[in-house]
């Protein structure tokens, strides 16, 4: 006899991807809206701790594949960063670097003020400096957006996710510190983690062009070679207990500048990384507690705002001094709205390494819970607003 309970359990996870991503086509179809936001609101309306449709998301093995889908979009981010623009417009990176320390502050201030624990302060500062390029590139990519404010909004949040991941590997280093008073320990939860996963995503950006030489195939014609090297890289790490963040941006930075270039019809690894990708914002929704977000929501609403009041004030002050005008700087600053997805994962991929955090960021569920449903949304407002996006996409 079929048990309905456990059938239901059993194939929760399938079902819902596969009603999410029917709603955020027809939402996608009928109102332009990004599917993302789609994904999220139906992930988090039928998470455990909401209409309990789902199962309990905070596995290992959710963990992982959800790793593995934002290790596919990191690859990208990664791949996608020029580094001779950089060298030859230093201005943005210095306004990646002006715009995540004005963050910080303003965040850590706030949540002082607010009178919240030291530790917890920091930790949600650092974690505000990021945006998601996960969530950013999907938006870009979904409307075939191209000019200064997409790749702009690429390169800084790409940038602002490095600095706000060294940031919180020093947080939590120091936090480690202060409960067991091991300073080797520390040091490990921080040095450590961030250079071994920085060296696994060289390494595997040098042996993938000799292992493609090998088999006779080109770098042009690689993306389910590519795809597979980035499940491998994210599933050591991830095993390993480092950085899958780190890992999969310095593969996909490295593998451009040794040549491996992938063609616009490669980006977002087709099918399977549209796959991956609702996997990835479904679970992300479904990690954030109701409970936690009510709680949170005033100083959680309040970091929201004065988070984007300050990228975007960072982004318009020195856009002319980074070559574009005041009203792409303030475009800019708005597509850096995503926030969610980083902060989820770096959390659960925290509580994966023994130190658990995610309970004590009841503002930050807050925060991530409007930056899920809304980042997108602005996201593609500022590209649209922009002329950045084909008419045909837009009609």
């Amino acid at each position: 006899m079929i048990d309905l309970p456990t059938l239901i359990s059993d194939i929760a996870w399938p079902l819902v991807i596969l009603l999410a991503w029917c709603i955020g086509e027809y939402a996608y179809g009928r109102l332009k809206l990004p599917r993302i936001s789609t994904y999220a609101l139906v992930g988090f309306l039928l998470a455990p701790t909401q209409l309990a449709i789902l199962p309990p998301a905070n596995t290992d093995a959710m963990l992982l594949l959800a790793n593995i889908a934002f290790g596919l979009i990191l690859f990208e981010c990664g791949h996608r960063i020029n580094l001779a623009w950089l060298r030859a417009n230093p201005w943005i990176g210095i306004t990646s670097i002006t715009e995540s320390c004005l963050t910080f502050v303003v965040v850590y201030a706030l949540s002082m003020w607010w009178e919240q624990p030291q530790t917890t302060s920091l930790l949600l500062a650092t974690l505000s400096m990021a945006s998601s390029p996960a969530a950013i590139i999907r938006v870009i990519n979904e409307h075939r957006s191209a000019g200064q404010v997409s790749e702009r909004a690429i390169h800084l949040s790409t940038l602002n996710c490095v600095l706000a991941v060294f940031a919180f590997k020093v947080v939590v280093g120091l936090f480690v510190f202060q409960t067991s008073g091991e300073l080797s320990q520390a040091i490990y939860r921080s040095g450590f983690v961030i250079l071994a996963s920085v060296l696994l995503g060289i390494m595997m950006s040098m042996a993938m062009p000799t292992l493609l030489r090998l088999l006779k195939r080109s770098c042009h014609d690689a993306t389910l070679a590519f795809a597979l090297a980035v499940i491998l890289l994210v599933s050591l790490t991830h095993s390993l207990k480092l950085s899958p963040v780190l890992a999969a941006l310095t593969f996909g930075l490295f593998s451009r500048h040794r040549r491996a270039v992938l063609n616009y019809s490669q980006r977002g690894f087709g099918t399977l990384g549209d796959l991956f990708s609702v996997l990835l914002f479904v679970f992300v929704a479904a990690s954030l507690e109701w409970r936690n977000v009510q709680s949170g929501i005033l100083l959680g609403f309040v970091v929201v705002i004065s988070r984007q009041a300050v990228k975007i004030f960072s982004t318009t002050m020195l856009s002319h001094v980074s070559g574009i005008s005041w009203k792409k700087g303030i475009f800019t600053g708005l597509a850096m709205a995503p926030l969610s997805v980083f902060v989820i994962l770096v959390l659960e991929q925290t509580r994966h390494i023994g130190v658990d955090l995610v309970d004590q960021f009841a503002p930050l569920a807050a925060a991530a819970m409007a930056m899920e449903l809304f980042g997108p949304i602005l996201t593609w407002l500022s590209l649209r607003w922009s002329h950045e996006i084909p008419q045909r996409q837009e009609g």
